[in-house]
This record gives structure tokens, sequence and C-alpha cells, in this order.
């Protein structure tokens, strides 16, 4: 095709845009592709795609199992195995499979926002030493060191339980819990399935943002859009809000590393083959497949107790300058994650693996799977832009498109060694500081690598999710300070 509706892709990969959907294209099959890929972006999100990105959703379309479609979200970009907001689900029951490529290495990277009774103007006499108290209490950066001083055995209480053991060792309370997906603790984890080098690595980490994209900000309620919403989950204008992004930190890189190498070696046995090494998987049910499970919801477990504890040093800070800890969670949720879910497929309810690999879960009103002080509203749905530009809070619509999915972020347009060469960390920091953000970072060059010109437009992913009913915008969140490696 080579008219305005289609664009043509190096090699084999077509896009086509859908009939009456202006910002859906389809792919269709070719070759070993077994579901057809479905990339929801506007044309000029579309633009900016990397021709690699798009040709990692037709390799995840010939994943064994796989149904309905290779989905990517408006903020795609290339990754590892599958594309940086892929979306795809596996029938357990009919040979589907599990790829660590579809969970990525940062297993259960997220998002988690607390809100706090004051108003930005009421914060404004502190601010500064707010954020020299952040920038104090908050670890990050690439080596170890954490806020909770864990010992082997809280470890191990760390990958079975989650939050719910940071909640017991006297970090936060039931009322955190209560607003974390799954309550704050992912069923099925097996901690005898991490390897000793695993646990090594995430030993003195609890409690800590790490480096690259993850930060705590400090942000202002901007714009309402659904104020009904809105009030349901504790949001108001001008309030304050503190958003923190970060994942499970050297110990699930090392479970990625270690369950790839494995599925690698098994998948001759299932005979398995696929086109990319880096989509390694295995059966659900096998013995590999079931052995990742177990790591990966281990490796989810220690991410969401990591912002946990992150969330108490937060709350201390802001009692020791402005006089009150009080920050309520509004939600916590993954965007890097395998779950056994039930959707219905050709108008049969089964049981899928659903990857989201840089997508985050968006569950509908009404969904059992919510809180109850949140099951009318629907599910929060947070989308942190890049360093310097807006935030988001969204909410789940009916009805739930690619297996209740959406997307996670603004979406890297710019390598970070790219950045790094075009940016100066001095002048971006000046910039920042005239916008009224005040930056508090470890790393020049780790500033340098997140600059706002690396990703795409935050404010047009997240209006392309909207228009492909995905996700429904509820309110605009300002940056004001940021804490970075």
């Amino acid at each position: 095709m080579t008219s305005a509706r289609s664009r043509s892709m190096p090699g084999r990969v077509q896009l086509s845009r859908e009939p009456e959907a202006t910002d859906r294209w389809r792919i269709d099959p070719v070759g070993a592709m077994s579901v057809p890929g479905i990339v929801f972006a506007s044309k000029e999100l579309l633009s900016r795609v990397e021709d690699q990105a798009l040709q990692q959703v037709v390799n995840v379309a010939t994943l064994p199992g796989i149904v309905e479609a290779s989905y990517a979200m408006p903020d795609i970009h290339w990754g590892y195995g599958f594309p940086i907001g892929g979306v795809a689900a596996t029938d357990v029951e009919r040979c589907g499979v599990i790829s660590p490529g579809g969970v990525g290495f940062d297993i259960s990277c997220g998002v988690r926002l607390l809100v706090s009774p004051i108003s930005v103007d009421e914060l404004a006499p502190r601010f500064e030493v707010l954020m020299d108290a952040l920038d104090v209490c908050i670890p990050r950066g690439l080596g170890g060191g954490g806020v909770w001083r864990c010992d082997e055995h809280d470890l191990e209480a760390v990958l079975r339980e989650g939050a719910r053991a940071a909640v017991r060792a006297g970090l936060g309370t039931d009322a955190d819990l209560a607003r974390c997906e799954d309550g704050g603790s992912l069923a099925g984890a097996d901690p005898t399935e991490v390897s000793e080098r695993a646990m090594a690595r995430g030993l003195r980490q609890v409690g800590s943002l790490g480096s690259g994209n993850h930060f705590l900000e400090v942000q202002v309620v901007d714009e309402v859009y659904d104020s009904e919403t809105a009030e349901a989950f504790g949001l108001a204008p001008s309030q304050v809000c503190i958003m923190i992004h970060c994942g499970s930190r050297g110990l699930g890189h090392q479970i990625c590393s270690d369950h790839v190498r494995t599925m690698l070696g098994a998948m001759p046995r299932y005979g398995i083959s696929v086109p990319d090494r880096q989509l390694a998987c295995a059966p659900v049910h096998s013995a590999e497949g079931q052995a990742y499970l177990g790591a990966m919801a281990a490796a989810a477990n220690y991410g969401r107790a990591n912002r946990q504890a992150l969330s108490v040093a937060a709350r201390q800070a802001f009692e020791a300058v402005v006089g009150t800890g009080e920050l309520a969670l509004v939600y916590d949720v993954s965007h890097n994650l395998a779950k056994l879910e039930h959707h219905e497929v050709a108008g049969a309810l089964r049981l899928l693996c659903v990857h989201r690999k840089g997508a985050t879960r968006a569950l509908p009103p009404g969904h059992p799977d919510l809180p109850e002080d949140l099951r009318t509203a629907g599910q929060p749905v947070l989308v942190p832009g890049s360093m310097g530009t807006a935030s988001y809070v969204l909410v789940g619509v009916e009805p739930g498109g690619a297996f209740c999915s959406a997307c996670h972020g603004a979406g890297r347009t710019m390598s970070r060694h790219a950045a790094a060469r075009q940016v100066q960390a001095s002048e971006l920091r000046r910039q920042l500081e005239s916008m009224g953000i005040a930056v508090r970072a470890r790393s020049a060059r780790g500033l340098a690598e997140e600059a706002p010109v690396a990703y795409k437009d935050v404010d047009e992913v997240v209006a392309t999710c909207e228009r492909a009913g995905l996700a429904r915008r509820v309110v605009r969140l300002r940056p004001v300070g940021v804490v970075k490696g």
C-alpha cells in the first residue's frame, strides 16, 4: 500500500490504518505470525517509532499460544525481545508460553502516587528545604544502600509478601496496602527460584531509586478533567503529590538474565523456535515456565516493597519540614509484569498469560480486582512524563482494550548515549529551574540522559491512549521538584 493510510517499512513490516480507527494501525500476519500486530499511535507518534520496534511487534506475534494480537501502546520504543510498550497474551491451556523478554529486566518497575493535604502555595515557604531533605533521605544511583537495612530473613519475607512485609516491619500502614495492585503482594512468589547472585544484588537495595529514568518527583495537580473521578482518587486542584518511579533493582535484572539463559537451553526440548533469541520462552505449565513465574513474582514483590519503603522516607521528610507526614496513597501499579488473568477470547473465557512490558493494567469500573473504594470509579492509571513535562493520572474504561492495558509513560525517542552526547547537564538544569522545577541529581550524566528532548510528547501519548479507548484522562500533574540518581 502506498496511500496516506499505510506505512511501509524496510523488509516485511507494513502498517495500514484500521477502518474507522484513527489511532489504530494493523500489521497483517505474514510468515510465522499467528496473529496481527496492532499499534496504537497517532500519525505523529508513529513517525517517531523505530523500525526495530515495529519488527519486534511482528516477532512477538509468532510466540506459541499467542491470542488476539501483538499490541503496542502509543509510547512504543525498541526494547529487549518485546518492544517497550508491548502487550501480548498467550493461552495457558493451549501451549501458551511465558517470555522474560515480555516483562523486561526491571521486573515490576512501576509507579506510586501519594497525595498531601497541603497545597502548593502552603508548601512554597518551605519548598527548597523539603527538596534538600528529600535529597538526603532518598537513596539512589547505581550502587547499594536503601531505606530498609534488610538481613537475609527480611529479604525472604519481602520476596514472598512484598509491601505487606514492609508494612509489618513498620514501614507504612494497612491503608497503603489497600491501594496497591494485588494488595501489595503478588501471589505465587517462590524465593527458591531466585539465584544467590540475585539475592546478593537485592539485599542492600530495598528502598532505593536506582538510576536511569527512575525518580521521585514533587508534583502539583495542575488540571482536572474529570472532577468526580479525581475526588474518588483523593485529588484536588493545587494539591501537592509525590510520584515515585522505580522497580526491583539488581535483583530483578539478575532474575531476568538467569531465566532467559535457562529458557534458551530448554526451547529445543519443547520444539519452540523464535525469530529472536531475546524472545526465549517456555510453556507456562513447564518446569521452566513455573520457575520463572515464581521468581518473577518474588521480584514483583521486591519492587512493591521498594516503593513502600521509599514512601516512608518521603513521609518522614514531609513531617520534618512541613509538619505533616500525611501522604495518602492514591495507587501503586507495575508496568513490567506478566500475570495470569481470565479474558474473553473469541466468545470464550480463557486463562491467559498477559505480558505487559512498559504497559500498565487499566481495569475498568466494576472490575473485581479493584479495591472496594475504587471499584465504582475504575483503576488509577499512572503515566509519568519525561523530566520537566507533565505526568497524568488516567482511569481504566470499558470495555478495556488490549486485555485492559494502557501506556506507561512518554516513551524514548533517543538513546541514553545519544542524549548524553547532545545535552549539557548544566544547561538542562538551568532550563528546568527557569521553569520552576528544582533539581536534586546525583549524576550530571544521568540528568542529561533523561532530558525531555529524548522522549515523545507525553500529552500526545495520553491523548492517543484516550482516543484509542484504552484509558481516560482524570488529572494532569505539573512537576515542581525532581530527585534523580
